[in-house]
């Protein structure tokens, strides 16, 4: 038996809303600014560790920066 709350959105649903609004919105969205910066600093420390690669730490710096923005 589930206990969701159903005012909780579906974190899928959201990460897609957001996405696609930045898509939309492009630099005058207000997500895309602190997404650029998490993909530039996954980057850089993708680019610093031995065993990932930049794409690597581009895809997971955009990740952490659009999950951190949609659980706010």
């Amino acid at each position: 038996m589930t206990d969701k709350n159903p005012q909780e959105g579906n974190i899928f649903e959201d990460v897609k809303d957001e996405v696609v609004g930045i898509a939309k919105g492009g630099a005058k969205h207000p997500g895309t600014k602190p997404v650029l910066t998490g993909a530039a600093v996954g980057a850089v420390t993708g680019a610093l560790l031995p065993v990932v690669t930049w794409p690597f730490g581009l895809i997971a710096g955009v990740g952490v920066a659009i999950y951190s923005r949609v659980k706010k």
